[in-house]
């Protein structure tokens, strides 16, 4: 058995090519920590980029969790170590799973990913296969572009010659009766021919009380232009209001990771939405995301994978991730376009698919 001979940390601060805004402010710059883990010859990477207002810690705090581990487990058992931090025990897929005790998530996701990564190239396989033999070589992915209030019917258009057929969009930034007439105009801007061929997927990061949530999904219900799921419409979202609100949509609600202590305990069915939206960076783990998507999605819930505007070496375990769960849905990774330069290659999209190969671990090099 390879012991683990070296475990690297590398900062990194990476200019995005315009700010990412959302209801919790914008960003510039993607900071973070490259993980690397080395055995035998081989290298296992993982990316800690924390993101506070997306329910992790903040890089400080996953920074000095790192260095303390960079220190403890040089020559441990890598099989044995991921067992410790990302375990495999099916019982912690529900709700109320408990995070990681330090409460540092980015930091154990950064450093199961570089495990994981390690230990499907010790056995010749891609981290999904590994991770599930059933596992999709492609995954659909939306566009992320963005503020609705910065969106033209150019761009949209560009997305659906482009195969992004989901187009996901930032509200409850702008006044909610300035985005309504944002998307009206783009209702009348763009060709029917193409309208045809996109769906929206909204995001409105927790900004609304219950009256202007109920008021933003009956205009967008009127739309020509589908709607296809809006995620966190309510600041306090409770499971009540939330079905109440699902109720009167036509389109699905969606939770995101944060109901996992917000909702402890809970049968996913008593959400009160029909899908939830989960950021492994914010969970915790790779095994622990996947056990928590299985979980819900045997209770019928939609399950959407998502990044945190990560580098490459974040996105392509993340995205074989989303292999490994092999479900129809758009999954929110076509992010790496944002980030002005890169650790590395992120997988490519094509047609609104993202194909992720057959290399051994991964996929991922620096």
């Amino acid at each position: 058995m390879a012991l683990i001979e070296r475990l690297e940390l590398r900062p990194y601060a990476l200019p995005l090519r315009r700010p990412w805004a959302s209801a919790h402010g914008a960003i510039r710059l993607r900071r973070g920590l490259l993980v690397r883990v080395e055995a035998k010859g081989l290298i296992g990477y993982g990316d800690c980029a924390p993101l506070p207002e997306a329910g992790t810690e903040p890089l400080v705090a996953a920074s000095a969790m790192l260095e303390r581990w960079a220190h403890a487990f040089v020559g441990c058992d890598p099989e044995q170590l991921l067992t410790e931090i990302d375990p495999l025990d099916e019982t912690a897929h529900a709700i109320g799973c408990t995070p990681p005790k330090e409460r540092t998530p980015a930091a154990h996701y950064a450093l199961a990913c570089a495990l994981a990564d390690l230990l499907s190239q010790q056995r010749g396989i891609c981290l999904r296969c590994w991770l599930n033999p059933a596992a999709c070589a492609r995954i659909a992915v939306n566009a992320a572009l963005g503020p609705v209030a910065q969106v033209d019917a150019a761009q949209l258009a560009d997305c659906i010659r482009r195969g992004l057929r989901v187009i996901k969009l930032k509200v409850g930034i702008a006044p909610l009766e300035d985005e309504l007439a944002v998307l009206r105009a783009l209702e009348r801007a763009i060709e029917p021919g193409l309208a045809d061929r996109l769906v929206l997927r909204l995001d409105a990061n927790g900004a609304w009380g219950l009256a202007q949530a109920h008021r933003f999904i009956e205009a967008t219900a009127r739309l020509r232009l589908p709607i296809e799921s809006l995620e966190e419409p309510l600041a306090d979202p409770d499971p009540l209001r939330l079905a109440e609100l699902q109720s009167q949509a036509p389109f699905a609600l969606a939770l995101d990771e944060s109901l996992i202590a917000r909702f402890a305990g809970c049968d996913p069915r008593a959400l009160g939405v029909r899908r939830l939206v989960l950021k492994p960076a914010a969970i915790g783990g790779l095994r622990r995301t996947l056990a928590l998507a299985r979980h819900t999605q045997g209770s019928s819930l939609e399950v959407v994978i998502t990044s945190l505007i990560d580098s490459a070496a974040g996105l392509w375990p993340t995205a074989q991730l989303a292999g490994a769960l092999a479900n129809p849905l758009a999954h929110g990774l076509g992010t790496g376009a944002w980030l002005a330069r890169d650790l590395g290659t992120p997988p490519l999209i094509q047609d609104g698919w993202m194909a992720l190969g057959d290399r051994p671990g991964s996929g991922f090099s620096a």
